[in-house]
């Protein structure tokens, strides 16, 4: 599907913008356009790539006028920029509104404007039943564009979609870089609670989430790739064991804005959603602003669905967790040598 086409990263700098050109530079893509406002990460790109099908565009999503020069004549949209870091979205809250929520109105309005094919906007587990200011600017950016989508309808010329995973291993704010730079420094590992469950996701998981989205996707679907969890106990004894270290390992507490355990699927959304094999779709809820028929219709089944979260998941032993952390190339390369 895309063949001869072009597509548009926001974001591109990032862990998923590196993992999609690693996925299509060898393909027949025509184009792939990096969007971001950061000069030196694209540098380090460009210098590092080398290939003329990338073109760079220095933006920010939260001026329009600067995604609307980038967006002319592309055919798919990865929107991935956003304010990811959970502490700095809290003491800086409006900061996680103006580009999670504001920012991604802005890229929608642009692409339907330039007639883009498909958008998928990429989101996180912490937008279910959020309790920190990056989960709650994550699901108002979803409710934004299903809003959007609704609104179009199913005959228009762009579909927006979305996709929610959970932790992407050894992407920008993930634990694991982290505890490998305490390993070889002979520092204690720094764990906030060993009984938090995290979902455990490859990069390329993240990327196959976003073209099935691609490929299968209506207006306003959500979708959800099921994924196995691990305790952050397991995680860190893993990891020791991959590097065979005698790391201490020091509890800290739990951070600002943390959960015990992340839902990747609310209640409500598993009542209405098709189980797709690997995946959930959410459809849009389709109910209009007629609220006075909800006085005397409800939904009483609703109460007997449990949310998919990271307690209730497949729950990775050390051997299976360590299995994954080999999938990631930056590990491999260190246990190798």
């Amino acid at each position: 599907m895309f063949k001869d086409k072009v597509i548009l990263i926001t974001g591109g700098t990032g862990s998923f913008g590196n993992a999609v050109l690693k996925r299509f530079l060898d393909t027949d893509i025509k184009e792939i356009r990096i969007f971001s406002r950061d000069e030196k990460k694209q540098d380090d790109m460009r210098h590092r790539i080398q290939n003329p099908k990338v073109k760079f565009y220095i933006g920010d999503v939260r001026d329009k006028r600067s995604i609307d020069g980038a967006m002319r004549g592309v055919d798919y949209v990865f929107h991935a920029a956003a304010l990811k870091q959970v502490p700095s979205c809290e003491f800086f809250p409006m900061q996680a509104v103006r580009t999670n929520v504001i920012g991604t109105e802005n890229v929608l309005d642009s692409a339907v404007e330039h007639g883009v094919k498909n958008v998928v906007v990429l989101s996180t587990d912490k937008a279910a039943y959020p309790i920190n200011a990056m989960g709650i600017s994550k699901a108002m950016m979803e409710k934004v564009a299903i809003a959007k989508a609704r609104s179009l309808g199913n005959e228009a010329a762009t579909t927006i979609c979305c996709t929610r995973y959970g932790n992407v291993m050894a992407s920008r704010g993930s634990v694991i870089p982290l505890w490998v730079d305490q390993i070889k420094a002979g520092k204690p590992i720094t764990i906030t609670d060993p009984n938090m469950t995290r979902y455990m996701m490859t990069l390329d998981d993240a990327v196959d989430l976003v073209l099935y989205a691609f490929e299968h996707g209506n207006q306003g679907d959500l979708f959800v790739q099921k994924a196995p969890a691990a305790t952050l106990e397991v995680l860190a004894a893993s990891l020791k064991e991959l590097y065979k270290a005698d790391t201490e390992v020091k509890v800290i507490g739990t951070r600002h804005g943390e959960k015990l355990y992340e839902t990747l699927v609310t209640r409500e959304e598993m009542f209405r959603s098709e189980d797709m094999g690997d995946y959930f779709r959410i459809p849009a809820d389709a109910r209009d602003l007629n609220y006075d028929k909800f006085f005397l219709e409800g939904q009483e089944d609703i109460s007997k669905v449990e949310d998919y979260h990271s307690h209730n998941t497949h729950r990775l032993n050390k051997q299976e967790m360590k299995q994954l952390l080999l999938k990631l190339p930056e590990i491999r390369e260190d246990i190798v040598k």
